[in-house]
């Protein structure tokens, strides 16, 4: 074979190479991420932030989507110890949070989030409860969470603020507890009975109230007998999608995060 022959030969074998080469890096660049479901189980009151949430991450993230579970946040623990397969908790307390981390189901959590506790009558507010003193009338319909539930426990706890104080006392507590005509699974059911005129005052968060605009009344409750709640979140231990799940924690933790949850009426985690 002429020298020339092999020159050629060598120049056609070398451009082969770098098209093969060339494919393969194509190939591997235009690969996309494995699709994701990211199983998130989250507190009842989080609904709106977090469906809002996770539409801003999937168009960051096309890869990976969501299925929530909202509910009560002691629900939601109980179903993680009973093995309901999760990625990621967030609780609207510290107790539940504590519970499924003492019982090994998640890993480390933080705070992401804040709340604080209103009460809400009707727009139309047919009772005419126009401040705290009037939820202790007599035959006034009140509506609350039940006591395992972290917004029916705060509730409480306000409550018990204030039967300490020369305002109210014991016996206005006494007289609002005993109006109550209901004790709900989660809060969103107590603004829910509230909207439809079923009761005519119930204690809710802020964001349950702020999600109602135009269909309920708000009666703060003053920052002394407020109770204010912390929200945690981690991922669990048994994800399939750790890294994945990670990744939307460190979101909620972040500047974006933080400001939809702002958006929704929640306290930011360092506020």
């Amino acid at each position: 074979m002429s020298g020339a022959c092999i020159l050629i030969l060598a120049l056609a074998l070398g451009l082969a190479a770098c098209g093969n080469s060339s494919e393969s890096t194509s190939s591997s660049g235009s690969a996309s991420a494995p699709a994701v479901t990211l199983n998130v189980f989250a507190a009842a009151s989080l609904k709106n932030a977090f469906q809002d949430m996770a539409n801003q991450y999937h168009k960051a993230h096309p890869n990976v989507s969501f299925k929530f579970n909202f509910a009560g946040s002691q629900v939601l623990e109980q179903q993680l110890a009973n093995g309901a397969p999760a990625d990621v908790f967030a609780s609207a307390d510290l107790d539940n949070m504590n519970k499924a981390s003492q019982a090994g189901l998640v890993n480390n959590s933080q705070i992401f989030a804040k709340n604080r506790l209103v009460i809400i009558v009707p727009s139309s507010n047919p009772a005419g409860v126009n401040g705290l003193q009037d939820l202790s009338k007599k035959g006034l319909k009140f509506d609350i969470a039940a006591s395992t539930v972290p917004a029916g426990k705060y509730c409480r706890q306000a409550f018990d603020k204030m039967a300490q104080s020369s305002t109210y006392g014991p016996q206005f507590e006494k007289a609002l507890l005993s109006n109550v005509i209901s004790q709900e699974d989660n809060v969103t059911a107590v603004l829910q009975k509230v909207e439809l005129g079923e009761a005519d005052a119930g204690c809710v968060y802020q964001t349950d109230a702020a999600s109602a605009q135009g269909k309920v009344k708000i009666i703060p409750i003053p920052d002394e007998f407020n109770v204010i709640a912390q929200y945690p979140i981690a991922v669990v231990k048994t994800s399939a999608h750790a890294s994945e799940a990670q990744s939307f924690v460190d979101y909620v933790l972040g500047p974006q995060g933080q400001a939809t949850l702002e958006k929704y009426q929640f306290i930011p985690k360092n506020g």
